[in-house]
C-alpha cells in the first residue's frame, strides 16, 4: 500500500491522531504525515502510507498556503484560541490600512520565534512539555520564508489573511508578531491549510469520507502515486544494469543529465524501462556522478 492519501484534517483531531486511524483502517505499518497541523487548523494534511513515506522530506519542503483569522486586541498563552488571554490592548484604533501596511514588513525572509506551545525541542523535550508545565525557556528564532500575504477580509477587530509560506513557518507567531507591530497585541483565531505543494483543499478527502471507503474496497480512488510530488525533478530511465547498480545503491553515470545547480537540478527521478518507479537519485558535482538517494524498490 504505497502512496499518498490528500486529507482535509477536520478540528479537534491531531496530524498525530490522524495517522493513527489510517494506520487502523489500512493495516499499513509505515504511514507518516507532511506537516503537522495543530489540533484546533484544519485543512491539507498529506498523509504518506508504505513507501510515500520515503519522499516525506521532498512534501515537507513544499510551500503552503493558510487562510488565517486574526483577532485584535488580545494576547493568548499559545498564540491561538486555545490558550488562555494573558494581555489585551487598545485595537479600537486599528484601521484596515494600518494592517496591510503592518503586513508588508513581514514579506520575505524573516525572523520568527517558535511560540512555547509547539513540538520544537528543547534539550530533547517539546516545548509543549515545558509550557504545560509552567515553564518558559528562551527559545532561538530562525530564519522563515513568506512568499505571499493578502488580505482577505475586514470586520474589525478580525480579519483574515491569505499566507503562502515554506516551511517552518508558524502561522500563530506570525499573528502575535503581527499584534506587536501593531501595538495593540493578537491572536490566531481559526486557521485552514488550502494547500501544501500539489495537494489542495478542494481535492481533499474528509475522515469519514475515507472510512467508507476503507469499509468498502474503494479506497484507491483517494490514493496518489508517491512520484506525483517529484514531478518538478526530471525524469530518467534506466537499462537494465543501471537500474541494477541503484538497486544496490551504488553511484552511476547518467549521459546529459547533469545537474545545473538548485535543489530541482541536484535530484532526478529514476525509472526502469517498464515504467516502473525506482527512486531519487542525487547528483554529485565534483564526481559527475548520480548518487542514489532513495531506492524505493
Amino acid at each position: 500500500m504505497d502512496g499518498i492519501l490528500n486529507i482535509d484534517k477536520p478540528p479537534g483531531k491531531t496530524s498525530f491522531g490522524v495517522v493513527a486511524m489510517i494506520k487502523r483502517l489500512s493495516g499499513e505499518k509505515h504511514v507518516g504525515h507532511a506537516g503537522t497541523l495543530d489540533p484546533d487548523a484544519t485543512g491539507v494534511l498529506p498523509v504518506c502510507l508504505g513507501k510515500g513515506t520515503r519522499i516525506v522530506e521532498f512534501l515537507v519542503d513544499t510551500t503552503k498556503v493558510y487562510r488565517a483569522e486574526i483577532e485584535l486586541g488580545a494576547v493568548t498563552d499559545t498564540y491561538d484560541a486555545s490558550g488562555k488571554v494573558i494581555r489585551r490592548g487598545d485595537a479600537s484604533k486599528i484601521e484596515r490600512s494600518m494592517v496591510e501596511s503592518a503586513l508588508e514588513s513581514f514579506l520575505g525572509s524573516i525572523q520568527q520565534t517558535p511560540p512555547m506551545y509547539s513540538a520544537v525541542k528543547h534539550k530533547g523535550k517539546p516545548l509543549y512539555s515545558l509550557a504545560r508545565a509552567g515553564i518558559e525557556v528562551t527559545r532561538k528564532s530562525r530564519t522563515v520564508k513568506v512568499h505571499r500575504l493578502e488580505l482577505l477580509e475586514w470586520n474589525h477587530p478580525v480579519f483574515t489573511i491569505e499566507v503562502e509560506c515554506g516551511k517552518g513557518t508558524y502561522i500563530r507567531s506570525l499573528a502575535n508578531d503581527l499584534g506587536q507591530a501593531l501595538g495593540c497585541g493578537a491572536y490566531l483565531k481559526s486557521l485552514v491549510r488550502t494547500r501544501c505543494g500539489i495537494f489542495d483543499i478542494k481535492d481533499a478527502v474528509g475522515m469519514s469520507k475515507l472510512e467508507e471507503a476503507f469499509r468498502h474496497g474503494y479506497w484507491e480512488q483517494f490514493m496518489y502515486p508517491v512520484d506525483i510530488v517529484l514531478q518538478d525533478f526530471k525524469a530518467v530511465v534506466l537499462d537494465e544494469d543501471t537500474e541494477a547498480s541503484v538497486r544496490n545503491g551504488s553511484p552511476v553515470v547518467l549521459e546529459n543529465t547533469a545537474g545545473e545547480g538548485g535543489t530541482k537540478q541536484r535530484y532526478c527521478r529514476a525509472y526502469a524501462v517498464d515504467g516502473r518507479f525506482l527512486g531519487i537519485l542525487r547528483y554529485v558535482p565534483d564526481k559527475g556522478i548520480w548518487q542514489p538517494k532513495k531506492v524505493l524498490v
